[in-house]
């Protein structure tokens, strides 16, 4: 009788079995030169700083105050222990985390749909594009965008969403180390400048408001003050997803690490651009290496380096993105006032125009655009760039479409991205459509904390497993977010049929 040898484990999902090599050496890198090495962390901070740093964050103090600052304490924690554990999986395969989840049951397939239809429903909307154009109209115009002005700002949100796809198509060699270069910018620029405007016009008393509010303190009610009465949940659910990165925000750090070389990435290939770039070959299916004494110190390199990247970067910058905005806008807004507009990304220049006068209203102005372009910029590409990487490792007739170049698929990709986006921009105002793409950031956390804690203690080796306490924090991220989920799902913790999105969904389609 014939024997028949089971696929490896990694295999038996439809994809490929994984190549064995050895894994490359980290860089010696130390102090300064750390910066030309570490680089995904730079662009998830950036893109993190234009959602809920930028515009969610600030209209959820204005209206509920500093002390929900200990949501984001505890979000941006828990962010970036996953965004480790997904750089782990790719430190050892060189494939990215999605590509991971398509290697577990029912099958590949599932799981590619599954997920580039979560990436659609969370960044499909260019909500951000949306949002720049208020800033943008009020250059302009000299006044915040109402209602009679959303034809203007949809046209200007167009222009700003097509700059960005003349930037991805303009990138040079290596389009994640442009991404790198302008985050590490815009980070240096924006958290510097926040800092230097909140000394000048931010009294004492908030900083001290926001500072106790890390760990749940209002200082304005005197006491600790977790979660506010009679919340508006889908604005709590939206800040509290996109406190940090958010959602697939979090798995495009993992396509990141591969293109700038982390570990088994140098091994795979990367995507160049379209213009400037060169063919590359990019790896459909993985390598890994075999544990030994020399493979266990390399990693620990590499190790050291991830620590850095996220700790390091992400971990400090988010924290940072999220406290200095908080201090400027409650000291030159109104408490309790709503300010998800048209014009909500100019509310702040429009607020400081009577301290500061022109030129600082000009500069909040300008912040806001470049804030919200380059976010657009990342999550557009990273939604791309994830897509790409499920079609090119899920389907044997797409990697030999036009002779096996991968850029081929990522601008087809981009196009339709780029004609859906242009639909999506005249559907409903951009902080909507914004609010709408945090809540489901929230739950590709909940799906994504669970998954690749499977994927890291079912397919890599014990001695690179996570340990228990990064097991039991991305348990605690599911539950977490999956509390925030269900709230603005259903209104509350008691299910609230006027509140609650899932009631209205019912609503829409005629049902209850």
């Amino acid at each position: 009788m014939p024997i028949y040898q089971a696929a490896p484990v990694e295999a038996r999902s439809g994809l490929q079995s994984w190549k064995v090599t050895n894994l490359p050496q980290p860089p010696n890198a130390k102090g300064l030169s750390l910066l030309a090495v570490i680089g995904p962390g730079a662009i998830v901070l950036g893109a993190s700083l234009g959602s809920g740093e930028w515009l969610l964050g600030p209209a959820t103090f204005i209206k509920y105050g500093l002390g929900l600052l200990w949501l984001t304490s505890v979000a941006v924690f828990l962010q970036t222990v996953l965004n480790t554990e997904l750089i782990r999986y790719t430190l050892y395969t060189g494939e990215p985390a999605v590509t991971g989840f398509m290697r577990t049951r029912p099958h590949a397939t599932f799981w590619a749909w599954f997920y580039a239809g979560l990436y659609l429903l969370q960044t499909g909307w260019p909500a951000w594009a949306a949002n720049a154009a208020g800033a943008i109209f009020f250059l302009l115009a000299g006044k915040l965008a109402t209602r009679d002005d959303a034809t203007s700002v949809y046209w200007i949100g167009c222009a700003t969403f097509l700059i960005c796809v003349v930037i991805l198509v303009f990138s040079g060699k290596r389009i994640e180390r442009t991404l790198e270069i302008l985050n590490w910018i815009m980070i240096v620029l924006i958290l510097g400048s926040l800092f230097v405007l909140c000394l000048l016009f931010a009294a004492p008393v908030h900083w001290f408001a926001a500072v106790v509010g890390l760990v749940g303190f209002d200082l304005n009610a005197g006491g600790f003050n977790f979660l506010p009465p009679d919340a508006d949940w889908l604005l709590i659910g939206a800040f509290v997803a996109f406190s940090g990165s958010g959602g697939v925000g979090n798995l495009m750090v993992s396509n990141w690490a591969r293109d700038k070389g982390f570990g088994m990435g140098q091994v795979v290939g990367f995507i160049p651009a379209a213009v400037g770039g060169q063919k590359v070959r990019l790896a459909h299916s993985g390598s890994v290496f075999k544990v030994s004494a020399p493979s266990l110190r390399s990693w620990r390199g590499w190790w050291r380096i991830v620590r850095y990247d996220q700790w390091g970067v992400f971990f400090i910058g988010a924290l940072l993105g999220m406290m200095l905005p908080a201090i400027l806008y409650t000291s030159a807004l109104e408490p309790g006032k709503d300010i998800r507009g048209l014009g909500i990304a100019a509310e702040l220049a429009n607020s400081m125009a009577a301290r500061g006068g022109a030129a600082l209203t000009f500069t909040l102005a300008m912040m806001s655009v470049w804030v919200l372009l380059k976010t657009q910029l990342d999550l557009l590409e990273g939604m791309v760039r994830g897509i790409t990487d499920i079609l090119w490792s899920g389907s044997t007739r797409i990697r030999q479409w036009r002779g096996g170049d991968v850029r081929i698929i990522y601008y087809a990709v981009l196009a339709a991205a780029v004609v859906w986006g242009l639909i999506a921009l005249r559907l409903t105002q951009p902080i909507v459509l914004l609010q709408l793409g945090a809540n489901m950031a929230g739950f590709v956390m909940v799906v994504s904390a669970l998954h690749i804690l499977y994927i890291n203690t079912k397919l890599l080796p014990k001695e690179l497993q996570p340990p228990l306490w990064r097991r039991l924090a991305l348990i605690f991220m599911a539950i977490f977010y999956g509390f925030f989920v269900y709230l603005w799902l259903m209104g509350g913790l008691v299910p609230d049929r006027e509140k609650g999105f899932f009631f209205s969904l019912l609503r829409y389609f005629g049902v209850g």
